[in-house]
């Protein structure tokens, strides 16, 4: 992902939930302004190709936030909210119309990514697809374009159309569409979507957004973004039942902590992971469990009678306050992290963790932000957190907020001052290893070289076909 660039005045918010409530988003979409009827689309900006990533030119000035709820904006946000849909094992998603005539795609919202594409041919995993030849407003770039998440990649090609929103934003716009041609471990089975709608930081945005008061109770506690790529934020310790696992503030953040709608679990670094299971399992009250289940490789099963929660402590996750002298901490039940996955027969239900390892990032996923109301603040630069009335099972709240409380414990920066975005490690590596392979390359050709051989030509030298150069050379 390529260096991002700060999108000016933008919010971004999205609302977890639990139980029959659904997620809710307002989305920046980085776009031309709209089409006037009759007219020919506004061009828009560049993809930059083979990075993963968009690098953008902001648009002229910022059209300035409107409440959620004014229905003279240019967003009806509970209007969106009708429009989004799906859950946290699977995406959630909303409704998109591509093209002219338009083809209705149901499109993935992910804040941990930074590209808009969608299926561009059939797939055995999505139900539909945008076949560009049926659009009269589709027009190739002619740029191919790969993308690797940290899990699933695809290959396409860039081309520009335009797309209305049925619900939620008024107008039609004209947009950049990366149309996916080959995907590896993206599309998987049972999935209700077609494409992805990147928001993270490289997407420069028109100002869509907004705070609806009716989707959060209580206050909203504010953590700073620490830098404008994905949503990253800086985490100070952690809790299983009240007790803090004890270990740097820094192993939380190795290499980054992230907010990522995109990301179905509550992901950790191997070494706190390993700490947050221990743990779970030392305060629980089923300390037999298979290590299968904490890997994701089995499932757990009870009685449909029972209630598994009321086994498994609160975790708390806490994150630094604006005033960096204080923090605020967010705890999910249970009920959010030991999932209702299968149900078999009549009698049992089957559960999986939703918590598991990362090798480079510690990533609040859906699995946490089903307890809560997330608002993503480019403009002030923070994300909010408040309590989703949404976050309910069994009429019981399942999440919580408090604070604050002083940071004295920890340490006043649990961030690496070393940061290195992954193409800066891709080219650092590449770099490495060509450098490698062409010593190794010379340390053979000295090798297979003779040591009668091994000397300085001078012009009365002759090399022909009975040289040992060539007799010695690669076939």
């Amino acid at each position: 992902m390529g260096r991002p660039l700060a999108a000016p005045g933008l919010l971004l918010l999205l609302a977890g939930t639990a139980g029959l409530c659904r997620a809710f988003f307002s989305l920046p979409l980085r776009v031309s302004h709209p089409a006037a009827p009759g007219g020919s689309p506004p061009a828009p900006v560049v993809l930059r190709p083979g990075s993963g990533s968009r690098q953008q030119d902001p648009l002229g000035g910022a059209d300035g936030l409107a409440l959620a709820s004014d229905p003279a904006g240019t967003l009806n946000f509970l209007a969106m909210v009708e429009n989004l849909q799906g859950d946290s094992g699977r995406g959630y998603y909303l409704e998109m119309l591509i093209g002219t005539p338009p083809q209705a795609l149901n499109i993935l919202v992910d804040t941990g990514s930074s590209n808009f594409a969608v299926a561009g041919v059939p797939d055995p995993d999505v139900t539909s697809y945008f076949n560009t030849k049926l659009s009269s407003t589709y027009k190739s770039q002619g740029i191919d374009v790969t993308v690797k998440y940290s899990q699933g990649s695809w290959t396409g090609v860039l081309g520009t159309d335009v797309i209305t929103i049925p619900k939620g934003i008024y107008g039609s716009y004209t947009i950049n569409i990366a149309t996916i041609l080959e995907s590896e471990n993206f599309f998987l089975p049972g999935v209700k979507w077609h494409g992805i709608l990147g928001l993270a930081y490289d997407a420069l945005a028109k100002v869509l957004g907004g705070i609806e008061p009716s989707l959060y109770k209580g206050d909203i506690w504010y953590t700073p973004i620490k830098e404008e790529w994905y949503y990253q934020v800086e985490i100070l310790k952690l809790e299983v039942g009240g007790q803090n696992l004890e270990l740097d503030c820094r192993e939380y953040n190795a290499d980054k902590a992230i907010v990522d709608s995109g990301t179905t679990l509550l992901r950790l670094p191997q070494k706190v992971f390993s700490a947050v299971v221990q743990a779970i399992a030392h305060t629980s009250l089923i300390q037999e469990f298979s290590s299968g289940f904490w890997t994701g490789s089995q499932l757990a099963c009870w009685d449909k009678t029972e209630r598994p929660w009321s086994l498994f402590p609160k975790l708390s996750i806490y994150l630094r306050d604006e005033n960096s002298s204080r923090s605020f901490r967010i705890s999910i039940l249970p009920q959010l992290y030991i999932q209702p996955i299968l149900g078999i027969g009549e009698n049992l239900q089957c559960y999986r963790f939703g918590i598991s390892s990362s090798t480079n990032a510690l990533v609040i996923g859906a699995t946490v932000m089903e307890g809560f109301y997330v608002i993503f603040d480019r403009a002030q630069r923070r994300v909010g957190f408040a309590v989703s009335p949404c976050a309910e099972v069994d009429g019981s709240p399942v999440s919580e907020i408090e604070g604050p409380f002083t940071t004295a414990d920890v340490a006043s920066n649990c961030v690496s001052s070393v940061s290195f975005h992954e193409p800066v490690l891709w080219i650092a590596s590449y770099a490495l290893m060509s450098l490698c392979g062409i010593i190794l390359l010379v340390l053979i050709i000295l090798l297979l070289i003779p040591p009668r051989c091994q000397h300085r030509y001078t012009d009365s030298d002759v090399v022909n076909d009975e040289s040992s150069l060539v007799r010695h050379r690669w076939k």
